[in-house]
């Protein structure tokens, strides 16, 4: 392939970094060795709930191999806190290390130092922990009953936040006169996001560059290295963090770890290496979770099936602590805020609260209450149609946006998309393949569809919209040529699996006429990238692409400025293709992209008078709008085993507008790897909790995760609606697949419950209650 002008946007170009990967030559954390590393193991505590709770460590030290053992006041670091710039949010500090409370049961109380893993893990096993117990608060409920026992002294009713959102006093007078009032109760279960690679990092002092690096698994970089500074008490110049391959994130890795900093703690203080490797029985435990969510939610609708109104009152299950930097506020904002989706509601109004528990704080996860709020309002359309009478695809269409732009009642602007064409092809497909028809047998068989969007590219404005104390959004890009006419990319972006090394060469090579192999991406690293937010909100190819697009840009119109001056030209007759650099009036003349380069750093006598030595070009972008909605229909068909109430995937399809698709090989991997997680937490995973706080899902023997065996073929169709204001017509679609598959899948199966009066509202899904409904039917 060769590229011409936008020649490489839109190919499914191999990505680059997966002969390395494939081949065994990635590095992630553990990869890293340092033969004089110090091992780090967390005394846990053992309870979910408890004050004075104190350790005994005279038994560590006394473990073969045990060099040091640390509690949070001998680390002498600051904890973390997380800050909404709201009167209704309540800020709490999380301690690197607890002392004196314990408010979740696997929670970290001291830092233990060895020679290797194993004699960390036996002197932790040596700790003893005293503490007098509390009754945990393990429910909503619980936290919200009166007199109920406080996680946090500060919280008022155990609550983070409690927002009233777009308050409407005459929305009671609308569902008194609708002619149809439906609701649904929406319960989520908790998840962990299960990375592939659990959290690491490995922390060491160098004395050449009096800095602290800190080799961490991340999506946020920069963020880990503000944390550090600030509960250190360093400069951010004595920090460095480097993030390389990361085996996946999914939001887990997109706060800041109180692992991290005590291990970044401890080897300040030793003046060694200090490696810390999650085990996957903490990663279940005692990492970050998401998504434990309910909503009751109700909805009015006139006789034609039109949306009046809308109110919703949405709790969310947050943990015990508020987390750096997103704080606890994230689930419910985005909940409140969105809720609408891809429909015209004309009066809304929602209440939004965080609330605390003492289990495991929560994280943002692919997709942040998304996955959530698309089930609460698909149950409701599926509701009013069996209301109304109405055929449930047909109410969808005449609620659907239709006009773009269009500023809902949530203030947000949702710039053009494909909502109503991506339900008509996804419905237009099953039908010819005949699944319409496979219902009227005697199988159980049901079909569900989930209409969405996803609201990507959040630039400073958007964020800002959340009081959030630090304000995400741009993103910051330089290109560089080197002699030899290679070109090296930096992005604050940081990849976990995504591809941004193929992508954003792909998008660089346009701009320079180059092949993508000559195009080094680098990212990850917060001494060689200016500054960056990272990877997450699905930002990176709209956000992270427009800076690489423009750094691009303006390096290829140096390389004009000098090509035209040895060709004898105007810059704005040089074309640059294919490695070369030519005049547009004769063709035929022309100099190789690297004589360009090799003239500009090693024969600058040759420039003009008034371009200095080098090439290269830094540029910034950002989004200065509500952000930009790619959009998708799912449609997906299940059966029901009539003897265990299992449901079986049969048929999965995807119809999705994400603007232009830079790489279709890529987005199609994003939208099947999201799809797997959304069914994952339709049908399978969830973390539960006993009346005493334990956790009941410590192994994978007991957190259910589906196989290849249970994820089906997912078929991927494209529609394309450029978007006008980002640089390359991109738009994110990173959590789409995970934001629309619930929906899908509990609208399939409640479809074929047809009949037996039962319907399901919570997440996931279970075997038990689907075999009950079939043999009451029966």
């Amino acid at each position: 392939m060769t590229g011409h002008g936008q020649g490489w946007i839109g190919k499914s170009f191999a990505r680059k970094e997966d002969h390395r990967l494939l081949t065994g030559r990635g590095s992630f954390v553990d990869d890293r060795p340092r033969p004089d590393a110090l091992h780090a193991a967390f005394v846990r505590s053992p309870v979910a709930s408890a004050v004075r709770a104190s350790v005994d460590l005279s038994e560590v030290s006394g473990v073969d191999g045990v060099r040091a053992v640390f509690t949070d006041g001998e680390l002498g670091v600051s904890g973390l806190t997380a800050l909404l710039d709201r009167q209704e949010f309540v800020a709490t500090s999380m301690p690197i290390l607890a002392a004196g409370s314990v408010r979740y049961a696997g929670e970290p109380l001291a830092i233990v130092l060895a020679d290797d893993p194993y004699a960390a893990e036996d002197g932790a096993e040596r700790a003893a922990v005293d503490f007098e117990a509390r009754q945990a608060v393990t429910s909503i409920e619980e936290a919200l009953a009166p007199g109920a026992q406080g996680v946090h002294d500060e919280l008022a009713a155990n609550t983070f936040l409690d927002v009233a959102s777009f308050s409407d006093d005459e929305i009671d007078d609308v569902f008194t006169g609708a002619h149809c009032v439906v609701r649904t109760a929406l319960r989520t279960g908790r998840q962990n996001a299960l990375p592939l690679e659990p959290r690491g990092c490995l922390a060491e002092w160098v004395d050449r560059d009096e800095q602290l690096v800190l080799h961490v698994s991340s999506q946020v970089p920069h963020q880990v290295r503000t944390a550090a500074a600030r509960c250190l008490g360093l400069a951010e110049r004595q920090v460095r963090v480097v993030v390389t391959d990361v085996g996946g994130g999914f939001g887990l890795k997109s706060v800041v770890g109180r692992e991290e900093i005590a291990v970044a703690a401890a080897a300040l203080r030793l003046r060694r290496p200090v490696k810390w490797i999650e085990d996957r029985s903490e990663a279940l435990s005692a990492s970050f979770h998401g998504r434990q969510q309910q909503y009751d939610v109700r909805a009015a609708f006139d006789a034609e099936g039109r949306i009046l109104a809308l109110d919703a009152d949405i709790r969310c299950d947050v943990g015990a602590y508020s987390v750096f930097p997103f704080t606890s506020g994230v689930e419910p904002l985005m909940a409140s805020a969105e809720l609408p989706g891809v429909y015209r509601v004309p009066r809304y109004r929602a209440r939004a609260r965080a609330i605390a528990t003492n289990k495991a704080p929560t994280a943002p996860y692919r997709g942040v209450s998304r996955p959530q709020i698309v089930a609460v309002m698909e149950r409701l359309m599926e509701r009013a149609a069996r209301e109304l009478s109405l055929d449930p695809l047909e109410l969808r269409r005449r609620n659907l946006i239709d006009s773009f732009p269009y500023t809902g009642i949530n203030g947000i602007t949702y710039d053009p998309g494909s909502y109503r064409d991506s339900l008509d092809l996804c419905e237009r497909r099953l039908r010819e393949e005949g699944w319409f028809d496979s219902r009227d047998g005697d199988r159980r068989i049901g079909i569900g569809f989930a209409c969405f969007n996803e609201r990507t590219g959040y630039g400073t404005e958007a964020f800002a919209q959340r009081k959030m104390a630090v304000v995400p959004g741009y993103d910051i890009s330089e290109a560089r040529m080197d002699p030899g006419g290679s070109v090296t990319v930096t992005t604050g972006t940081s990849a976990h699996g995504q591809g941004h090394e193929t992508t954003l060469a792909q998008i660089a090579a346009d701009q320079l006429g180059l092949h993508p192999d000559r195009i080094k991406v680098r990212q990850g690293d917060t001494d060689l990238v200016s500054y960056g937010w990272g990877t997450f909100a699905s930002r990176s190819a709209a956000i992270g692409g427009g800076a690489v697009r423009l750094s691009a840009s303006r390096l290829a119109d140096k390389i004009r400025t000098v090509a035209a001056h040895l060709l004898d030209t105007e810059a704005g007759n040089i074309d640059l293709a294919d490695g070369w650099c030519r005049r547009r009036d004769t063709p035929g003349d022309g100099m190789p992209i690297a004589e360009v380069a090799e003239v500009a750093y090693l024969r600058a006598n040759r420039l003009p008078k008034d371009v200095g030595p080098g090439l290269s070009a830094e540029a910034s972008f950002d989004v200065l709008t509500s952000g930009t909605f790619s959009n998708a229909t799912h449609g997906v068909v299940v059966e029901l085993d009539p003897g265990t109430g299992s449901p079986r995937i049969l048929r999965y399809l995807v119809v999705e507008d994400c603007g232009v698709v830079i790489n279709p090989k890529i987005v199609d991997g994003q939208v099947r790897g999201g799809v797997a997680q959304g069914i994952a937490g339709a049908l399978y995973e969830e973390i539960g909790y006993d009346s005493e706080g334990q956790p009941t899902a410590g192994s994978l023997m007991d957190y259910l995760v589906p196989t290849a065996s249970e994820i089906p073929e997912i078929g991927v169709e494209h529609l394309e609606t450029p978007c006008a204001f980002t640089e390359t017509g991109a738009k994110g679609m990173g959590e789409g697949g995970t934001i629309g598959a619930p929906a899908a899948i509990l609208n399939a199966v409640n479809d074929a419950l047809r009949g037996t009066g039962v319907e399901l509202d919570a997440l996931p899904v279970r075997p038990e209650h689907i075999h009950r409904a079939l043999e009451r039917n029966r």
